[in-house]
């Protein structure tokens, strides 16, 4: 009886997960699309949430200072957001490494590096800081994955040598930004901290439409990320081509991060702790794509809030999400080392 009854609990389990993500990812929803309303009536202009609707179906004053000036910069943070998360997902659950994540290893660090180099040449259009910014975060992922031993990709080996590939880009960074006009300096200084002002549509449409077709892909590669957290050789025996989804998913999250980059800078930390948050408010024992894209679109939202209207001085949205983060990772080595 016993033994039938555990049995029965083991069939029952996976249908509960699916049930309480499913619940979670609609909560997360509704605050995601509340914070929302609720950002769009902040500012001198107040707004009440029901003046905040109706200003989206209308037309005056309230629909221009709504839609044309505080959307884009909202819609930025929760589409980035999301990308930024489930690019953190991916590198997680590609390396079965809970520290991995592309701004922890250096890809953002080296989308900013080739964000700056165009800045240096003289190139101001977003088309050529985009390209330039995927350049640099190909450049610093082929960098890291050469020194993690030719491509191996998991334990901590990737970490460290990303940390190293980080820092230099950092310096690198400085100098390039010694090199140019200080106006030009000021501007690239506030916007290398992750920010989302001077956000418009003209930047927010085409990430998005980039950012989805992303989104897209990675989920493709749902049930065979789930057999990877299996083993290699589990995952290969059951049809798995190994190497070329690790590859696919990698080159999915470093283009994401490209992307969030080219738009807002390199915001720290949201890709790193928004996979971890989703797996424990779901309770999975993998990292869930979509939780984890909508926990990262209510973290750099709430953050964006946060650094514009409640702090005394308004800050860059990469200062609030470094401050969590940062607490956050101390948080998670603490406890890795304690495992260990």
């Amino acid at each position: 009886m016993s033994a039938l009854t555990g049995a029965v609990v083991r069939a029952l389990r996976p249908q509960r997960r699916r049930s309480r993500g499913a619940v979670v990812g609609a909560a997360l929803v509704v605050v995601v699309l509340v914070l929302l309303v609720v950002s769009l009536g902040l500012g001198q202009f107040r707004l009440s949430p029901a003046q905040v609707v109706a200003a989206l179906t209308g037309d005056g004053l309230g629909h221009v200072v709504v839609v044309q000036w505080r959307l884009p910069r909202a819609l930025a943070a929760v589409v980035l957001g999301f990308g930024l998360a489930v690019a953190g997902a991916l590198f997680q659950t590609v390396t079965r490494n809970p520290l991995a994540s592309p701004d922890v290893v250096g890809l953002a660090h080296g989308a900013f590096t080739g964000v700056l180099v165009a800045l240096v040449l003289g190139a101001g259009s977003w088309l050529t800081l985009t390209a330039s910014a995927v350049a640099g975060g190909l450049s610093a992922a082929l960098a890291v994955w050469l020194l993690a031993s030719g491509g191996a990709v998991g334990g901590l080996r990737l970490v460290v040598v990303g940390i190293g590939v980080s820092a230099l880009l950092a310096s690198v960074n400085t100098w390039l930004l010694l090199q140019v006009e200080l106006d030009v300096a000021m501007f690239a200084s506030a916007w290398g901290a992750g920010s989302l002002n001077g956000v418009t549509a003209v930047q927010t449409t085409p990430a998005a439409v980039v950012t989805a077709l992303l989104v897209v892909g990675a989920l493709t590669l749902t049930t065979s990320l789930r057999q990877l957290d299996l083993g290699d050789d589990v995952a290969a025996a059951t049809g798995v081509r190994v190497a070329l989804v690790r590859g696919v998913a990698l080159l999915l999250g470093v283009l994401l991060v490209c992307v969030a980059t080219a738009v807002v800078g390199p915001v720290a930390f949201v890709a790193l702790v928004s996979p971890h948050v989703a797996r424990r408010l779901a309770r999975t024992p993998h990292q869930p794509l979509l939780l984890s894209g909508l926990v990262g679109a209510l973290l750099l939202l709430a953050s964006d809030v946060v650094a514009q209207h409640v702090l005394p001085v308004p800050l860059p949205a990469g200062v609030v999400t470094v401050s969590l983060g940062g607490a956050y990772l101390v948080h998670l080595v603490a406890r890795e080392v304690r495992r260990r």
